[in-house]
């Protein structure tokens, strides 16, 4: 297929392309310039400013791309400045799990419809979860449904994540830093980076109408997250309200997705539990080399 990719030259965009290089399909990538393409000569790289329409009409129009995968969507007028200047058969947006309005166990793709939210175009807001409701909402303005994917994680979480927010943690534990987490034991999903660029590069060979969650198996606290730095520094994690604001805080209760489209499509993720203390172990060791 050609492929379109816009942005993936970082964290999880990377594992997505590689899958994507290796089933053979042709891809560009547009970035801003910002960051080196990682990928060389095996793709196509495009500079382009996305939420310029002119610029996007003049570098991506003349070409009818069968996919697009759209990684950096964050409200409505990013997507109408891309939609409304190229040509594809199928469109696929990196989402969020915070279109969600309530936490909830098991929460289904139903508990967000794109189609029946008011359209305000807007660019991109302080409100995260409100600039990914408005992106959903603005594809439909330029695609037909069923021909749009709107791909929904919680955190991301691996090796070359460049938020920093896992590593906040190790470090305040390493340091024995007082920190702020206003519900420890609240359970959270998450993804692995590796799987969330795999399952993008699956769903471009196993086409997905509307809405489909990603996630691991299994739910953690961020007291467990704690813990499991606890086991390898030997120190114990100091909470406090008057400690530096926890990353991962601010739910109200536990909150996990269900996946069961996901695995309907055939594809099954993997356990967190598997793979996050050696995550944290990681976290701590490049903590400690810094401290």
């Amino acid at each position: 297929m050609e492929i379109l990719i816009i942005g993936g030259t970082r964290f999880f965009g990377i594992p997505m392309t590689e899958r994507l290089l290796q089933e053979g399909h042709s891809i560009t990538i547009v970035t801003r310039g910002s960051r080196c393409n990682p990928f060389g000569d095996r793709v196509r790289h495009i500079l382009c400013d996305k939420t310029d329409g002119e610029s996007v009409r003049q570098k991506l129009g003349a070409v009818h791309y069968d996919l697009v995968i759209d990684k950096v969507a964050y409200a409505s007028n990013d997507v109408r400045s891309l939609l409304g200047n190229i040509r594809c058969d199928r469109y696929m947006q990196m989402s969020s799990c915070a279109v969600y309005k309530e936490s909830g166990l098991q929460i289904p793709e139903q508990a967000f419809d794109p189609a029946a939210h008011p359209l305000i175009w807007m660019d991109r807001p302080a409100d995260y979860a409100e600039g990914k409701r408005q992106a959903e909402r603005a594809a439909l303005e330029f695609m037909p449904a069923d021909a749009c994917t709107f791909v929904r994680y919680p955190v991301v979480l691996g090796p070359h994540d460049y938020t920093g927010r896992l590593r906040f943690y190790a470090e305040h534990v390493a340091a024995k830093m007082p920190m702020r987490v206003q519900n420890p034991d609240a359970e959270a999903s998450y993804i692995h980076e590796k799987e969330a660029g795999e399952f993008l590069a699956y769903l471009a060979e196993h086409p997905c109408a509307g809405a489909v969650n990603g996630c691991a198996s299994g739910t953690v606290s961020q007291r467990k997250i704690l813990w499991y730095m606890e086991q390898v520094t030997g120190h114990s994690a100091i909470l406090s309200e008057a400690g530096d604001p926890a990353p991962y805080d601010g739910s109200a209760g536990d909150c996990s997705y269900d996946t069961a489209k996901a695995a309907a499509l055939g594809c099954r993720f993997s356990d967190l539990h598997t793979w996050l203390p050696a995550l944290a172990e990681l976290e701590i060791s490049q903590t400690r080399g810094t401290l």
